[in-house]
């Protein structure tokens, strides 16, 4: 099969290529999924630089990649959930890096897989589980419901953007901050933008003069504005910032799960969450795509299409 593979670390794109590698093997509980697209990730150029080589193991080459979307071509032994020719969709993480999504196919564990919804087209739903979850991870850890004013910093982002709507269908109301280019936005999805930069805090105190009661950081960096706009008894989660657990916050991973990206398939399918695709890119562009996610200034998601 084609895929896009890396031999070494690097923090720029030079070991990235393209090229013929093995067709994965599908083992028991496992369902062999072709590939029809893979959202990009900002830990999946980290990834590549090394970032999680202290936390987890690499096997190279590296087939990079996180999130698919795809259809069900094989089945393991012991794979009663899905059949050949489903349509479905993965946080594929695993425990050591190496078979990525970044291919024309991907074995992943049935129990890590969901049905598409047949509201998203493919790059939609390839660019929704990973970000989805991480939003929906956070936001079941914060426990936010229809008493909350909640916080989103990097709230136009591909996982601010899933944490606002999820937030709003929980009844919550949330405020996002984001550049002022994004402000109608954030509308659309149901928030209060506010810019970031000198004087968050004062902006924010100022839309909620009591404090907020939840914060859902997904840039890091924002601990001293956070703990300046929380009510007392207020809490705080980061997926950016380790040092909020010395502060009274979290600090998450999101986990593979099938059961709770099903949830998210039918939030989508009830018409309460969308997914925003900024660009796609072939297995050829896979540099392309990582260069206009290291920018930051991303606003939906990008989507590798094998």
């Amino acid at each position: 099969m084609r895929a896009a593979t890396y031999d070494s670390y690097a923090s720029d794109n030079s070991r990235l290529k393209v090229g013929d590698v093995p067709d994965p093997k599908v083992g028991p509980g496992q369902v062999l999924i072709e590939v029809r697209a893979a959202g990009v990730n900002p830990v999946d150029w980290k990834v590549m630089a090394g970032g999680l080589d202290g936390m987890m193991d690499a096997v190279f080459p590296v087939i990079p990649g996180w999130d698919v979307a795809g259809v069900v071509r094989a089945l393991g032994p012991d794979t009663p959930e899905f059949a050949v020719g489903d349509e479905v969709m993965s946080y594929a993480r695993k425990d050591v890096v190496g078979h990525g999504t970044f291919a024309q196919y991907v074995a992943v564990a049935a129990d890590h897989v969901a049905h598409k919804p047949a509201s998203l087209d493919w790059h939609q739903a390839g660019g929704l589980p990973l970000a989805g979850m991480t939003a929906q991870r956070v936001l079941d850890r914060l426990k936010v419901g229809k008493d909350d004013v909640l916080l989103i910093h990097a709230a136009s982002g591909g996982v601010g953007g899933f944490a606002v709507q999820i937030g709003r269908d929980r009844g919550a109301r949330v405020i996002g901050t984001a550049s002022e280019k994004n402000h109608d936005y954030l509308r659309e999805l149901g928030a209060e933008p506010v810019a970031y930069g000198d004087g968050l805090a004062e902006r924010v105190r100022e839309l909620a003069p009591g404090g907020v009661t939840a914060v859902a950081d997904f840039v890091g960096g924002q601990l001293d504005t956070t703990l300046a706009v929380l009510a007392p008894g207020g809490r705080h989660v980061s997926v950016a910032d380790n040092t909020v657990d010395e502060h009274g916050g979290a600090w998450i991973w999101v986990r593979p799960n099938g059961a709770k990206l099903a949830d998210l398939a039918r939030l989508a399918d009830r018409g309460a969450l969308r997914v925003e695709v900024a660009g796609t890119f072939p297995l050829e562009e896979t540099g392309t795509a990582f260069d206009a996610s290291r920018s930051g200034h991303t606003r939906g998601k990008l989507v590798i299409t094998p």
